[in-house]
C-alpha cells in the first residue's frame, strides 16, 4: 500500500461517532497519510504493508484530529478593554450596547482600519489558536455593517487562509447590529443587506455561510427569516446567534432553514431541542461569553444530551463579550460552567465543530479518506486537554498531512 508517511507508537483518539471505546480510543495505533488524506488508521497489528514509507515515532503520545474553532469574530479593529472595566463596575452588556458602546465602538474602529492593520491584528489572534492545535477556524464579518467594510473583512479572512497553514471558513454576519446611519430603520437595513450586500458577497464567493444576531438588542425573527431566505436563494447555508440573552424562537428558525448551527442557546427551551436534532442543526456552545458576561442561565445541556443533539464548543473570540483566543480554555469552561464531560468537550472541538461548519464529511475525526489534520499530544489521557489551563500544548501539528 503506497503512502507518504505514517505515525506509530501512539494511542489514537479517533473521535468516531458510535465508537466502542471512549474518545474512539485505539491503543497501539497507526495512522498512514497519502496526498494530504488519511490512507489507513487502526491498530498497528492489523496494518498492511506500507513498503518504504517514512515512519514517525509518536513516542507513546495521543493523536487527535486537528481542533476546530467553529465560531469566531477574529477580524476586527481596536479593542474594548475599557468596556470590560465598565462591566465590572456594574453596567450590563445591553446597557453598554444601547448607549453606543459594545459592537458600535468596534464598528467605528473596523471601518477606520486599513486592510493591512486588520490583517496584522487578526494574524496575531489566529496565531494563538494555531499554537493550540487548531487546524480549522470559522471567521465572521459583522463589524463593518456597510458594503465596503463587510467585504474587506471577508477578504482579510481569505488572506489569512493564504498566509497560514489553516483551513478558514468565512461567514457573513452583516446582521450583527444596526449601524448608526440606519438608527430606528431596521427594516431598511435588512433590505439593504438582502438587495445589495449579500448578492455581492455571493458573487465574489467570499462567504461559506450567512449568520444573523437574532436577539432583543439585535434583529427579530422576521428579519432573520428574510436574510435566511435570501441566503438560500443565493445557495449559502445559514446559522444563527440565537437565544443568548432571551428566547425569541430563533433556533427553531435556523432549524427550519436546515441551518448548520444554532449558537449560544442559553435561553433555548428544552422543548425545542428535539426539533434541532430532527433538522440536523448543531448546537454551538460558547462558554467564554457566558463567563465574561457573568450570565447565570445555562443552555439545556441535559436535554441536548438526552436527545443526542450534537454539541460543538467554540471560543466566540471577539473584542467585547469573549476576548479569548484559547480553544483549550473553552473546553475547560464547557466542562466547568456547562457540565460537559471532557469527552464531550473534545468531540465539540473536533467532530461536532467540523459538522457545525458543514465539514463533517472530511474533518474532525480520524477516518480513512478524511483530511489529515492531526495533532500529537504528550499526554497520558485526553481528559487532560479539558482539565488543565495553560498546561498542555501540541507536540506536533499537521494540516493536510503537512507538518506545521
Amino acid at each position: 500500500m503506497k503512502v507518504d508517511w505514517l505515525i506509530e507508537n501512539v494511542t489514537l483518539a479517533t473521535l468516531e461517532e458510535n465508537a466502542n471505546q471512549p474518545y474512539g480510543r485505539v491503543k497501539d495505533g497507526l495512522l498512514a497519510v497519502h496526498q494530504g488524506r488519511i490512507a489507513w488508521v487502526g491498530r498497528r497489528a492489523k496494518a498492511p504493508d506500507f513498503g518504504q514509507a517514512y515512519v514517525r515515532d509518536g513516542e507513546r503520545g495521543w493523536l487527535t484530529p486537528g481542533l476546530v474553532d467553529c465560531h469566531t469574530h477574529l477580524v476586527y479593529g481596536g479593542h474594548r478593554a475599557e468596556e470590560f472595566e465598565w462591566r465590572l463596575k456594574g453596567q450590563s452588556y445591553e446597557q453598554i450596547a444601547r448607549q453606543g458602546g459594545g459592537i458600535h465602538s468596534t464598528v467605528a474602529a473596523t471601518r477606520a482600519a486599513t486592510v493591512e492593520s486588520l490583517l496584522q491584528s487578526a494574524a496575531r489572534r489566529l496565531g494563538r489558536l494555531l499554537k493550540e492545535g487548531v487546524t480549522t477556524v470559522e471567521i465572521k464579518s459583522g463589524y463593518g455593517l456597510d458594503l465596503d467594510t463587510e467585504l474587506r473583512m471577508l477578504e482579510v479572512a481569505g488572506m489569512l487562509a493564504n498566509r497560514f497553514a489553516v483551513n478558514i471558513s468565512s461567514t457573513f454576519l452583516g446582521a450583527h447590529a444596526l449601524p448608526p446611519e440606519y438608527q430606528n430603520r431596521a427594516d431598511d437595513y435588512i433590505d439593504f443587506i438582502c438587495k445589495h450586500v449579500l448578492p455581492e458577497v455571493a458573487a465574489r464567493n467570499l462567504a461559506d455561510a450567512v449568520d444573523v444576531f437574532c436577539e432583543g438588542i439585535g434583529f427579530s425573527v422576521a428579519h432573520a427569516r428574510k436574510i435566511f431566505a435570501t441566503a438560500k436563494e443565493l445557495g449559502l447555508p445559514v446559522k444563527g446567534h440565537v437565544e443568548q440573552l432571551s428566547y425569541l424562537g430563533g433556533a427553531r428558525l435556523v432549524a427550519e432553514f436546515e441551518g448548520l448551527s444554532a449558537d449560544h442557546l442559553e435561553y433555548l427551551p428544552s422543548d425545542d431541542v428535539s426539533y434541532l436534532r430532527k433538522q440536523g442543526t448543531v448546537a454551538v456552545l460558547l462558554p467564554a461569553a457566558f463567563y465574561y458576561l457573568h450570565e447565570s442561565q445555562q443552555p439545556p445541556i441535559s436535554a441536548m444530551r438526552e436527545a443526542g443533539l450534537p454539541m460543538a464548543v467554540a471560543t466566540d473570540l471577539n473584542p467585547g463579550s469573549a476576548p479569548m483566543a484559547s480553544v483549550l480554555v473553552a473546553m475547560n469552561q464547557a466542562c466547568v460552567l456547562f457540565g460537559l464531560t471532557p469527552e464531550e468537550a473534545l468531540a465539540g472541538v473536533t467532530r461536532y465543530g467540523a459538522q457545525a461548519l458543514g465539514l463533517g464529511h472530511c474533518k474532525g475525526q480520524l477516518k480513512t479518506g478524511w483530511d489529515a489534520d492531526l495533532v500529537l499530544w504528550e499526554i497520558d489521557h485526553p481528559a487532560e486537554l479539558s482539565y488543565g489551563i495553560n498546561l498542555y500544548t501540541p507536540k506536533r501539528i499537521w494540516v493536510g498531512g503537512q507538518d506545521v
